[in-house]
């Protein structure tokens, strides 16, 4: 897998911003291509001026969606059953697609935007939303929204940090970790407003009812 992503890296990497949409299309599609192996060496040759950031922003950003896309059409055309049965073929195990639609199932359409920001989760989530037939305009300003989070992460990183590699290691780690936790708090939250809000629905049903 490494030299694969090693040659598409060479191949697409001279292409410039075209390479930076196409390399965060794969990576927000079926392909197991990490998108900080795109957007930081895009944030470092911003900070050398020999790219833009609004321009590499709006490439990485672009590229996500049009793979979130990419797998929201696989979702909504196939459904479950075929990409259960078949997604191998695309690296995509039954066990993946059982985990990312009960994560959209718990949390709803909300969970394509925080979905973006999580590992493991980040290029799936988009499958259930299809499945699912989530409007498309909802779709895609969350996924937009996510995926341009983390985009401009990494481009700050690699702009920032530039060449020193071991660094943007320690600290994207400590990113990841902050979001996760982030994430679990926000979704601790909304659950439970959501569990009194059911609560006090179910009290004035039952003060209706005597």
């Amino acid at each position: 897998m490494q030299e694969i992503v090693n040659w598409i890296v060479e191949t697409v990497g001279a292409m410039g911003y075209a390479g930076i949409f196409v390399m965060m299309f794969l990576e927000s599609s079926f392909f197991p291509f990490p998108s900080e192996v795109a957007m930081i060496p895009a944030g470092y040759l911003a900070s050398k001026g020999e790219m833009g950031l609004v321009p590499a922003f709006l490439a990485g950003a672009g590229g996500s969606l049009a793979g979130a896309l990419f797998n929201y059409a696989l979702g909504h055309r196939l459904g479950r059953p075929f990409l259960v049965k078949y997604g191998r073929w695309i690296f995509l195990k039954p066990e993946t697609v059982d985990k990312v639609e009960a994560f959209f199932e718990k949390y709803g359409p909300p969970s394509t935007f925080w979905g973006r920001l999580l590992p493991g989760i980040r290029q799936y989530i988009s499958l259930p939303a299809g499945i699912g037939r989530m409007p498309l305009v909802s779709f895609g300003v969350y996924t937009f929204l996510g995926a341009g989070i983390w985009s401009a992460t990494l481009l700050g990183l690699g702009y920032i940090f530039g060449e020193h590699e071991e660094q943007i290691k320690s600290v994207l780690h400590w990113i990841v970790g902050a979001v996760i936790l982030m994430v679990i708090a926000v979704f601790y939250y909304y659950r439970k407003k959501n569990k009194k809000i059911e609560e006090k629905f179910i009290e004035t049903l039952e003060k209706e009812g005597e």
